[in-house]
């Protein structure tokens, strides 16, 4: 029965929207305390003392061919243009070849660098002069053989859209410390943006705050962050006060995480007007630095995105990851494994070992986790279209770690003489997610959101911890 009083009283229409969003101690008061329990428990709190602090993960979209750069195999030169055998083949997926396709043999020369002995090719000498340094994993795999999924794979641990991106995944873990800027920052160079794009670093289901953004290159790292000609310093505040106050008053209403997301964006947004180009202004950089990175620093390259990266390191940026495309080697006229492999080395080679060198020298190499990969590997087979190239290979290919708690002048894994199938010490991209997060202090069994009923994580319903990466 609707309750009723007498009088000059009315009768209160109790419903269930006002109920929710009134009551102090209601329901719907209840509900919202949780989820923000829930999302202050995820954020800041490792589940056990971290080795590393930050990621840079350096992606080379499109899959670098680990057979002539770091899976020395000379026993593919006494089979190099054969047919190759049947038994290897078997059960193998490729996404072009045929059975009937060449073994090709690397037209680089190997040698062994470091005392660690890593045998590293000749088309990364700055690489292999950092070589103690790296942890190299030469038995990934991974199981996505096409490139949109394989990315969003190898990204998100999941090759469907709409699933939270790694960097997304350990910013909602352990949040970030910089205040003026995102905790996860997304740098791309190369010819074009890389194949999927921005689902690569979205925040999927997660708050969206949790997504990365992209800083491009140039004078203006973020589009429409400088205050626009003829609006004053004091009108701009008028205008962000006005907006937050109404958003704030939305929120209250609604109770909606997007809200607070918004709210959020519009203060980093006006702390990073002041953050952003001093950010991306090199001149403070001595010239040794910049010699350090390559030629190129200082110009919109890959090389200033690695300088760029160590800057946001420094400014506490929880996860920088940035994207070098060009890498999808078939024998094209434009890619293949001759003059286009030799020029997109060249464009990576001195940045990496410079970052490398630069992060150690400063004391930041130990608490900063550096990623280096693509999306899968190249087969040991040729695939000629105009030039000698390689196809896609996912039961075999090489990445590498550096820093932030991993095993320096280390050499992990092991492939068959040709290079079809590991060994040895297979890692796949589900236990490769779980070192990473163990690195940072997150357990990946534990690191979950609820979402349509159901708990995810990155690692899906698999993935392990691999021990032998850990230094």
């Amino acid at each position: 029965m609707e309750p009723r009083v007498n009088g000059n009283q009315r009768g209160l229409e109790l419903t269930r929207r006002h109920f929710l969003s009134h009551c102090g101690v209601g329901l719907g008061s209840m509900a919202l305390g949780s989820l923000l329990a829930k999302e202050a428990g995820a954020q800041g709190v490792a589940h056990h003392a971290p080795r590393a602090k930050n990621v840079i993960f350096l992606f080379m979209a499109g899959g670098p061919s680990q057979l002539d750069l770091f899976d020395y195999k000379p026993r593919l030169a006494d089979f190099d243009g054969q047919p190759a055998p049947e038994s290897f083949l078997k059960g193998k997926r490729f996404a072009f070849i045929g059975p009937e396709a060449k073994l090709l043999a690397s037209r680089r020369r190997f040698s062994q660098h470091g005392q660690s002995g890593a045998w590293i090719s000749e088309l990364l000498p700055h690489v292999s002069g950092v070589a103690d340094e790296l942890c190299i994993v030469r038995s990934m795999v991974t199981d996505q053989i096409n490139h949109g999924p394989a990315k969003l794979f190898m990204n998100s641990g999941s090759p469907q859209y709409g699933r939270p991106s790694m960097g997304s995944w350990v910013s909602y873990g352990i949040g970030s410390p910089a205040d003026n800027l995102p905790g996860f920052v997304v740098l791309q160079s190369g010819s074009r943006g890389p194949r999927i794009g921005a689902p690569l670093w979205g925040a999927g289901f997660l708050p969206t705050r949790h997504q990365g953004v992209p800083f491009r290159s140039g004078t203006e790292p973020i589009l429409h962050l400088s205050t626009p000609p003829g609006f004053s310093a004091e009108a701009q505040e008028d205008f962000f006060n006005t907006v937050g106050a109404l958003n704030q008053h939305r929120y209250e209403a609604l109770r909606d995480e997007e809200i607070r997301t918004r709210i959020a964006a519009y203060e980093m947004a006006s702390r990073m007007q002041t953050s952003a180009p001093e950010l991306i202004d090199l001149s403070a950089e001595s010239k040794a630095t910049l010699d350090l990175y390559g030629p190129e620093a200082g110009s919109p390259s890959f090389a200033t995105n690695c300088l760029l990266a160590r800057r946001l390191v420094e400014r506490g940026v929880r996860f920088v990851q940035l994207y070098h495309t060009d890498w999808d080697h078939h024998g094209n006229a434009d890619l293949n494994l001759l003059e286009p492999l030799e020029q997109v080395t060249r464009e990576v080679d001195q940045p990496i070992a410079g970052l490398i060198r630069d992060l150690k020298q400063r004391g930041l190499l130990e608490d900063t986790l550096v990623i280096w990969g693509g999306e899968f590997g190249r087969t040991p087979m040729t695939e000629y279209r105009v030039a000698v190239g390689r196809d896609h290979h996912v039961d075999a290919f090489t990445m590498f770690l550096a820093g932030g708690g991993t095993r320096a002048g280390y050499s992990h894994g092991h492939t068959d003489e040709l290079g079809f199938a590991v060994t040895e010490g297979a890692v796949h991209v589900h236990d490769l997610h779980a070192t990473i997060l163990h690195l940072l202090g997150l357990d990946h069994l534990r690191l979950t959101y609820r979402f349509q009923g159901r708990d995810f994580r990155l690692t899906d319903v698999a993935g392990e911890l691999v021990p032998e990466l850990l230094a």
